[in-house]
Protein backbone atom coordinates (compact mmCIF):
# COMPACT_ATOMS: atom_id res chain seq x y z
CA UNK A 1 0.00 0.00 0.00
CA UNK A 2 1.37 3.57 -0.73
CA UNK A 3 0.88 6.55 1.81
CA UNK A 4 -0.12 9.53 -0.06
CA UNK A 5 0.38 12.10 2.70
CA UNK A 6 -0.76 15.29 0.19
CA UNK A 7 -4.03 15.62 -1.60
CA UNK A 8 -3.87 12.99 -4.27
CA UNK A 9 -7.80 13.16 -5.83
CA UNK A 10 -7.49 15.34 -8.84
CA UNK A 11 -4.70 13.36 -10.16
CA UNK A 12 -6.70 9.68 -9.18
CA UNK A 13 -9.57 11.29 -10.52
CA UNK A 14 -7.90 12.01 -14.08
CA UNK A 15 -6.55 8.57 -14.34
CA UNK A 16 -9.93 7.30 -13.94
CA UNK A 17 -11.00 5.78 -17.06
CA UNK A 18 -14.56 3.94 -15.74
CA UNK A 19 -15.49 4.68 -12.39
CA UNK A 20 -14.98 6.40 -9.18
CA UNK A 21 -17.36 5.56 -6.04
CA UNK A 22 -16.77 6.99 -2.41
CA UNK A 23 -18.21 5.16 0.59
CA UNK A 24 -18.48 7.79 3.46
CA UNK A 25 -19.38 6.00 6.53
CA UNK A 26 -18.78 8.80 8.96
CA UNK A 27 -21.44 11.52 10.66
CA UNK A 28 -18.87 14.49 11.00
CA UNK A 29 -15.29 15.01 9.37
CA UNK A 30 -13.17 17.77 10.09
CA UNK A 31 -11.95 19.31 6.46
CA UNK A 32 -10.63 22.58 7.24
CA UNK A 33 -12.12 24.66 4.05
CA UNK A 34 -15.52 23.68 5.37
CA UNK A 35 -15.22 25.17 9.01
CA UNK A 36 -16.50 28.29 7.73
CA UNK A 37 -19.01 27.38 5.77
CA UNK A 38 -20.38 24.86 8.41
CA UNK A 39 -20.20 27.81 11.18
CA UNK A 40 -22.32 29.45 8.96
CA UNK A 41 -24.66 27.10 8.31
CA UNK A 42 -25.19 26.53 11.69
CA UNK A 43 -25.66 30.15 12.53
CA UNK A 44 -28.30 30.53 10.51
CA UNK A 45 -25.97 32.96 8.11
CA UNK A 46 -26.15 33.28 4.18
CA UNK A 47 -23.88 31.04 2.34
CA UNK A 48 -21.12 31.93 0.57
CA UNK A 49 -18.70 29.90 -1.99
CA UNK A 50 -15.85 27.95 -0.61
CA UNK A 51 -13.31 24.89 -2.30
CA UNK A 52 -16.20 22.92 -3.29
CA UNK A 53 -16.23 24.77 -6.89
CA UNK A 54 -12.87 23.15 -7.49
CA UNK A 55 -14.50 19.74 -6.55
CA UNK A 56 -17.53 20.60 -8.40
CA UNK A 57 -15.02 20.83 -11.10
CA UNK A 58 -12.77 17.92 -11.21
CA UNK A 59 -16.34 16.15 -11.06
CA UNK A 60 -17.79 17.80 -14.24
CA UNK A 61 -14.11 17.19 -15.85
CA UNK A 62 -14.42 13.30 -14.84
CA UNK A 63 -17.72 12.89 -16.09
CA UNK A 64 -17.30 14.78 -19.18
CA UNK A 65 -14.68 11.90 -19.98
CA UNK A 66 -17.64 9.53 -19.53
CA UNK A 67 -16.46 8.07 -16.47
CA UNK A 68 -18.97 7.64 -13.70
CA UNK A 69 -18.66 9.22 -10.67
CA UNK A 70 -21.20 8.08 -7.40
CA UNK A 71 -21.04 7.82 -3.92
CA UNK A 72 -22.82 5.77 -0.68
CA UNK A 73 -23.24 7.80 2.23
CA UNK A 74 -23.84 5.94 5.26
CA UNK A 75 -26.28 8.56 7.52
CA UNK A 76 -27.15 8.33 11.11
CA UNK A 77 -30.40 9.05 11.54
CA UNK A 78 -31.81 11.67 12.80
CA UNK A 79 -28.96 13.60 11.38
CA UNK A 80 -26.08 15.14 12.93
CA UNK A 81 -25.53 18.95 11.66
CA UNK A 82 -22.66 18.16 9.57
CA UNK A 83 -24.90 15.75 7.52
CA UNK A 84 -27.97 18.12 7.93
CA UNK A 85 -25.52 20.80 6.31
CA UNK A 86 -24.20 18.45 3.22
CA UNK A 87 -27.68 17.62 2.75
CA UNK A 88 -27.87 21.05 1.40
CA UNK A 89 -25.25 21.48 -0.32
CA UNK A 90 -25.17 18.12 -2.18
CA UNK A 91 -27.43 19.26 -5.03
CA UNK A 92 -24.57 21.28 -6.36
CA UNK A 93 -22.41 17.61 -6.72
CA UNK A 94 -25.16 15.88 -8.07
CA UNK A 95 -26.14 18.94 -10.72
CA UNK A 96 -22.16 18.51 -11.53
CA UNK A 97 -22.84 14.84 -12.44
CA UNK A 98 -22.04 13.14 -9.32
CA UNK A 99 -24.71 10.24 -8.67
CA UNK A 100 -24.96 10.86 -4.56
CA UNK A 101 -26.93 8.12 -2.56
CA UNK A 102 -27.98 7.99 1.27
CA UNK A 103 -28.13 4.73 2.90
CA UNK A 104 -29.63 5.00 6.86
CA UNK A 105 -27.49 3.45 9.07
CA UNK A 106 -30.20 1.50 10.72
CA UNK A 107 -31.41 -0.17 7.97
CA UNK A 108 -28.22 -2.55 7.34
CA UNK A 109 -26.26 -4.81 9.90
CA UNK A 110 -23.35 -2.71 11.22
CA UNK A 111 -20.91 -5.83 9.85
CA UNK A 112 -21.81 -4.37 6.09
CA UNK A 113 -20.13 -1.12 6.67
CA UNK A 114 -16.59 -1.11 6.51
CA UNK A 115 -14.69 1.59 9.33
CA UNK A 116 -13.07 3.54 7.11
CA UNK A 117 -14.50 6.00 4.00
CA UNK A 118 -12.75 4.60 0.78
CA UNK A 119 -12.56 5.46 -2.85
CA UNK A 120 -12.80 3.02 -5.91
CA UNK A 121 -11.50 3.80 -8.87
CA UNK A 122 -12.13 1.63 -11.95
CA UNK A 123 -13.05 -1.34 -9.70
CA UNK A 124 -9.03 -2.14 -9.45
CA UNK A 125 -7.14 0.76 -7.11
CA UNK A 126 -8.52 1.35 -4.16
CA UNK A 127 -7.73 4.54 -2.17
CA UNK A 128 -8.51 5.02 1.78
CA UNK A 129 -8.93 8.42 3.63
CA UNK A 130 -6.52 9.09 6.05
CA UNK A 131 -7.50 11.50 8.98
CA UNK A 132 -5.15 12.80 11.70
CA UNK A 133 -6.03 12.57 15.37
CA UNK A 134 -8.23 15.36 15.22
CA UNK A 135 -9.79 13.84 12.32
CA UNK A 136 -8.68 16.19 9.27
CA UNK A 137 -7.68 14.87 6.42
CA UNK A 138 -4.24 13.30 5.96
CA UNK A 139 -3.70 12.30 2.60
CA UNK A 140 -4.89 8.68 1.53
CA UNK A 141 -3.67 4.89 1.41
CA UNK A 142 -3.97 3.68 -2.18
CA UNK A 143 -3.83 -0.16 -3.06
CA UNK A 144 -4.13 -2.48 -6.21
CA UNK A 145 -4.38 -5.40 -4.41
CA UNK A 146 -7.27 -7.30 -5.81
CA UNK A 147 -8.17 -8.67 -3.09
CA UNK A 148 -8.54 -5.41 -1.25
CA UNK A 149 -10.39 -4.08 -4.36
CA UNK A 150 -12.48 -6.78 -5.18
CA UNK A 151 -13.67 -6.94 -1.13
CA UNK A 152 -14.65 -3.34 -1.57
CA UNK A 153 -15.99 -3.62 -5.15
CA UNK A 154 -18.64 -6.26 -3.35
CA UNK A 155 -19.53 -3.55 -0.54
CA UNK A 156 -19.85 -1.04 -3.09
CA UNK A 157 -22.79 -3.27 -5.09
CA UNK A 158 -24.56 -4.13 -1.73
CA UNK A 159 -24.98 -1.01 -0.39
CA UNK A 160 -25.53 0.89 -3.40
CA UNK A 161 -28.23 -1.55 -4.00
CA UNK A 162 -29.74 -0.47 -0.87
CA UNK A 163 -29.46 3.25 -1.28
CA UNK A 164 -31.51 6.22 -2.46
CA UNK A 165 -30.61 8.55 -4.55
CA UNK A 166 -30.03 12.15 -2.88
CA UNK A 167 -33.28 13.54 -4.44
CA UNK A 168 -34.97 11.19 -3.37
CA UNK A 169 -34.06 10.73 0.06
CA UNK A 170 -34.10 14.69 0.40
CA UNK A 171 -37.80 14.62 -0.54
CA UNK A 172 -38.59 11.77 2.06
CA UNK A 173 -37.05 13.87 4.64
CA UNK A 174 -39.04 16.52 3.96
CA UNK A 175 -42.07 14.01 4.32
CA UNK A 176 -40.83 12.77 7.74
CA UNK A 177 -40.42 9.01 6.23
Amino acid sequence: MELIDTTPWPELFRQARKSAFHLEVKDSYAVPAESEPFRRFLAGEPEQEYGRRAWTELVEETTARGVVVSRVRVVTEPHSDYQRWLLSITGRNVDAGEDIRYLPRHLIDPSEVPEDDFWIFDSEKVAFNLVDQSGKPAGAAVTTDPRIANSLASVQARLWERSTPYRQYVADVADGQ
